[in-house]
């Protein structure tokens, strides 16, 4: 008996054929998306490149900036449940219905059962683990360094290279894992009746039966979010909009009702 069968959904069935080219698809779709509606895309991504610049500068007054790695490393974690806004505006525009402002910020919600925020805090519990991991490491190789305080030039010491290479290998891990129960759980919450384990259970089986393309869709989301990232953020105002968009329609196309 497969997870799917375990968890005693309403008939689901999980493509297990995906492809490059559904990839390809997904991103010019979601693109389309974003040019129809930029103006969702462009609020929904405001929060996220302002609560970047906050964390930036905080922390830079506080001569931590330091800390602003592993926190900009793990910011990305909250990319999906930050997306969840503009998967209704896609599932909007695929119905043909129209763009309301109060049912698109209303849909943060969920469909009113709170399975969508319950979600939301998994996200931000395995944030917070990311963090605790992260501390852990910069203490390990700060001490090894002999490097005192936050200093920036710990980066640069061989400690400090060691130190990025394993907390790049520790976040990815994490990462993986979040990816892989959110990636199809956020969107089908949002859409259908269905409580939030039974969505993670359709998530993790949808990367099981598609581990290659769908790795190659958590490695598009990370380097787009990375790349982003780095002009001050700004270019989360066209990436996260596009690949949220995207998501929708990976998840369209992953997951089809069957009765």
């Amino acid at each position: 008996m497969s997870m799917v069968e375990q968890a005693q959904l309403a008939p689901v069935k999980i493509a297990d054929d995906l492809a490059e080219a559904d990839l390809r698809a997904a991103l010019k779709a979601g693109w389309d998306d974003f040019k129809a509606h930029p103006g969702f895309g462009l609020f929904f991504a405001a929060f996220y490149v302002i609560g970047g610049m906050a964390l930036y500068f905080g922390l830079f007054a506080r001569g931590e900036v330091a800390w602003f790695i592993p926190i900009a490393a793990g910011f990305p974690l909250f990319a999906p449940f930050a997306a969840v806004g503009l998967y209704e505006v896609s599932r909007r525009r695929e119905a043909g219905e129209k763009m309301d402002w109060g049912a698109i910020l209303g849909a943060l919600r969920g469909r009113g059962d709170e399975q969508l925020l319950v979600m939301g805090v998994v996200v931000l519990l395995v944030f917070g683990f990311w963090i605790i991991l992260a501390r852990g490491i910069f203490a390990i190789f700060m001490a090894q360094s002999g490097i005192g305080g936050e200093s920036l030039a710990l980066l640069g010491s061989g400690a400090g290279v060691m130190m990025l290479a394993l907390g790049s290998v520790v976040g990815a891990v994490v990462a993986l894992v979040l990816f892989s129960i959110t990636v199809v759980s956020l969107p089908m919450l949002l859409e259908r009746d269905v409580d939030f384990v039974s969505a993670i259970i359709v998530s993790m089986e949808t990367v099981r039966l598609n581990p290659g393309i769908m790795l190659k869709w958590a490695a598009v989301i990370a380097v787009g979010l990375f790349v982003a990232m780095i002009p001050l953020f700004l270019g989360l105002f066209v990436v996260l909009p596009v690949l949220g968009h995207a998501t929708w329609h990976i998840y369209r196309r992953a997951v089809a009702k069957t009765g």
